[in-house]
Order: C-alpha cells, then structure tokens, then sequence
C-alpha cells in the first residue's frame, strides 16, 4: 500500500503516556518514541498518515541491528499491530541495552 497524506508536522516535543518524561522534538527526523522508556503510540495506518484508531500505547518488545538503519526497536501494540522504528542518538542507552535481553 502506498501512502498517500503524508503528515509533515509529526516532529513535536510531547509529554510520554507511558511515564511522564518531557520528549524534546528530533532534529533532522520525525521523533516517533519516547527517548527514557522508549514505548511509542499507535497513530499511523500508513507511517506519517495519523489515521490509526486505535491509539494505545505499544510496548517496547526487541531491538535488533539491521546493516541499512542500524539498531531498530520492535513496537508491539495490544491490538496487535506491530512497528519498527530506529534507535535515537538520545535515547535511553540502558533501556534499549534491556531490551537486548528480553
């Protein structure tokens, strides 16, 4: 499937659901993860689309390294869904570290 309305404003500071960090916003990409527990939320059908309904919390599970984007954390969802998204330069070293042994 191809994605077709591309939401250009995804690179916000927040405050996490998960654990109530402040999130500074990523220079020179879209920030999609919480860089202190690393948990993300399911808002895209399609990456950058803001169409999913679902809208929970999805969990942290693996992290692996792959030769083209590096390290790349494992995002699950409790409906099910599943996302990879790359490792920060900011992020939690420790918790990716934790994932590693999971």
């Amino acid at each position: 499937m191809v994605r077709k309305n591309f939401y250009g404003k995804g690179n916000d500071a927040f405050v996490c659901e998960n654990c109530g960090q402040n999130v500074m916003k990523l220079t020179g990409s879209f920030r999609n993860h919480c860089t202190h527990c690393l948990y993300t939320k399911h808002v895209d059908v399609l990456a950058g689309d803001r169409l999913a309904t679902c809208q929970e919390l999805m969990e942290p599970v693996s992290v692996e390294q792959d030769s083209k984007k590096g390290w790349v954390i494992t995002h699950q969802c409790p409906c099910g869904h599943e996302k990879r998204n790359r490792v920060a330069q900011d992020d939690n070293f420790d918790a990716v570290i934790a994932l590693t042994e999971k």
